[in-house]
């Protein structure tokens, strides 16, 4: 008892000391010597997978050869494009026949999303809010990811009006030479895209998964079949060759030792001559595709895949390469390190940004872990040391996201909250698979919902640009890979109710699958608070209430006259507390749509359990 009532006279210290001085220094922002692209700060992210996104166009579905060279390459028995509203884990008719188990048979799904379902819905993203999107791989490929690229200079035909057409127009290119390069239709209507996204004012990026191609690209297939008379021998990692009297095989190296994924060459300098000079050309045919030095008709920037297999001395070659062709295009990659791993891809002369896992980790201990929950202090720390680790300017431009293509979905992490830690990403990763039998795949509840709803306030007020992962708007759940990558729930469609586990068994409930509307428009409601209000996207930083006692966060943005307060309650209890402004200014609470808050330099509020408010000062011009 003594020690109990030691820490909570600490935590009540640690909250009076915070609310006195005004907590931490204030971020100040510096534009001097920014190498980020302005407007990659005030943008909201929308990842979008391609193949599961919307079925725009049903002539152009795969067929069961478009599929021939990607994993589990089972091409004999029955395929047919799956239901896009069918029960997740149900295995189909034609899957029953193969005999083979739910997770061989995710594998070979295809529901049939392309280009013209993404365009079919950008009215749909706009009107949520969003203003920038990343596109996971659209480049030609026989998988459902599309991280095994058969080539990079053309999108995929079956993403595009004429699969057949476009395969016969690519036949008759050299591919290493550009000046046989055609547009495909695919690759058209793909530009068509770009151009409606700019239309609306938003910004767009594709994925660049550089570090390697796939077993149906045609240098791959050229070395498979020439072996050491190919030209092309010298693009990817061969361990040996086919040669009796050597008695050797032909060996190489694949991405993390997946064969479906041959690694291109590297030297000293990252990625050898040829294969570099091809990544050159493909990246100013996108960026540029008129050739004409004016961007505009081009992709604003690019993720870049693995970026860390890479080795350094390329990123600074290609990213002066890249802002040649468009000085405000956005390089942000997949690193999954620490904050002194993510330094030296940070300086000014790589990229101008990271996918944010490290905020994701440290959301998830603070907001998403009941057992081993971080202290409000410890969350504010982790914070400070994420924001103050580069540059000033790109604590501003990086992509702040719960989830991914790459993890579980928010709401089944919070659904199996404390199963294992987020950080220890090497573990987590497969320990949050549909297929560990101790994983909840079932659907979230109210308390879920709640969680959420509080991380995307903080995620939507917070300093960096947010990200979302698609249909987490719409309320979609689901484990990792494969089961995160569900096809997009649409309020224009009926769903069947996932009533079926992975084992084919049958729920005890089950779980209703419909589009959110209440959290849709949750997203909606803080996607416009932030749009809105260029104090949330651009302001300084400042902690002025970390309560370890009440699980309360306050934090201050400033920017120019404006300012916000925003106050996050991570409990489950009702707080009051004081909130100091300084000024004797009115706030209006945006978030909760109440009465005005005005005091002689502090007022009192009420914060719901798992709530927070959203307090931006009245400016009078």
């Amino acid at each position: 008892m003594k020690t109990r009532f030691g820490l909570l006279l600490i935590f009540s210290l640690t909250s009076f000391l915070y609310s006195q001085t005004g907590g931490e220094s204030s971020m100040q922002t510096n534009k001097q010597n920014e190498f980020v692209p302005q407007w990659a700060k005030s943008v909201v992210w929308y990842q979008i997978f391609p193949e599961r996104f919307r079925n725009g166009d049903s002539s152009n579905d795969p067929q069961l050869k478009d599929i021939k060279g990607s994993y589990p390459h089972e091409n004999n028995s029955p395929w047919q494009i799956h239901p896009w509203t069918s029960d997740w884990y149900k295995l189909q008719p034609y899957e029953k026949k193969n005999g083979k188990s739910i997770w061989f048979n995710l594998q070979r799904r295809r529901y049939g999303g392309d280009i013209q379902g993404i365009i079919d819905k950008l009215d749909y993203l706009q009107n949520l809010g969003v203003t920038a999107l990343y596109l996971n791989p659209v480049f030609e490929s026989p998988s459902l990811h599309k991280y095994d690229g058969a080539t990079f200079h053309h999108v995929d035909p079956n993403f595009g009006p004429d699969p057949e057409g476009d395969r016969s127009l690519i036949s008759s290119e050299v591919p290493h030479d550009p000046s046989t390069w055609v547009w495909t239709s695919a690759d058209k209507l793909f530009l068509k895209l770009v151009e409606e996204v700019h239309m609306r004012d938003m910004k767009i990026v594709i994925d660049g998964v550089f570090n390697h191609m796939g077993i149906n690209s045609w240098a791959f297939k050229d070395v498979v079949e020439k072996q050491q008379n190919s030209e092309y021998k010298n693009w990817f990692k061969i361990r040996s060759w086919d040669d009796e009297e050597e008695g050797t095989e032909f060996q190489y190296d694949g991405w993390y030792g997946v064969k479906e994924l041959p690694e291109l060459n590297q030297d000293e300098n990252g990625i050898t001559e040829d294969p570099r000079r091809y990544i050159f050309n493909i990246t100013r045919r996108w960026m540029d595709p008129d050739a004409d030095g004016n961007p505009a008709d081009g992709i604003d920037g690019w993720r870049l895949d693995v970026a860390f297999m890479i080795k350094h001395p390329f990123w600074k070659m290609w990213r002066n390469f890249v802002k040649t062709v468009n000085s405000e295009a956005y390089i942000t990659a997949e690193i999954i390190e620490s904050v002194e791993a993510n330094k030296p891809y940070l300086s000014g002369d790589e990229f101008d940004a990271v996918m944010n896992y490290n905020f994701a980790f440290a959301c998830a201990e603070y907001f998403i872990n009941e057992k081993n929950r971080i202290l409000t202090t410890e969350f504010n720390n982790k914070l400070k040391e994420l924001r103050n680790a580069y540059p000033q300017s790109v604590a501003y431009v990086m992509q702040n996201l719960f989830d991914s293509h790459d993890t579980n979905r928010l709401l089944s992490h919070i659904l199996n909250r404390d199963l294992h830690p987020y950080n220890d990403w090497g573990n987590y990763y497969n320990i949050s698979k549909g297929e560990n039998p101790d994983y909840n795949t079932g659907c979230p509840g109210y308390k879920e919902f709640q969680i959420m709803k509080l991380m995307t306030i903080f995620q939507m007020t917070y300093v960096g640009a947010p990200m979302i992962y698609y249909g987490d708007e719409a309320g979609m759940w689901g484990a990792n890979d494969p089961c995160s990558r569900k096809p997009m729930v649409w309020d224009d469609m009926n769903y069947e109710n996932e009533k079926f586990l992975p084992d084919q068994s049958e729920r005890k409930k089950e779980c209703i699958v419909e589009f959110n509307e209440d959290i849709f428009n949750h997203y909606k409601k803080l996607i416009r608070i932030r749009n809105e209000n260029p104090v949330l996207q651009l302001g300084d930083f400042t902690a002025v209430m970390v309560d370890n006692a009440k699980q309360v966060y306050v934090f201050e943005r400033t920017y120019e006259d404006q300012k916000a307060i925003v106050a996050i309650n991570n409990s489950t209890e009702k707080h009051l507390i004081k909130i100091r402004t300084g000024d004797t200014s009115t706030y209006i609470d945006y978030l909760n749509d109440e009465k005005e808050f005005e005091g002689q330099f502090s007022f009192e509020v009420y914060l719901p359990p798992k709530w927070g408010r959203i307090l931006i000062k009245e400016v009078s011009y």
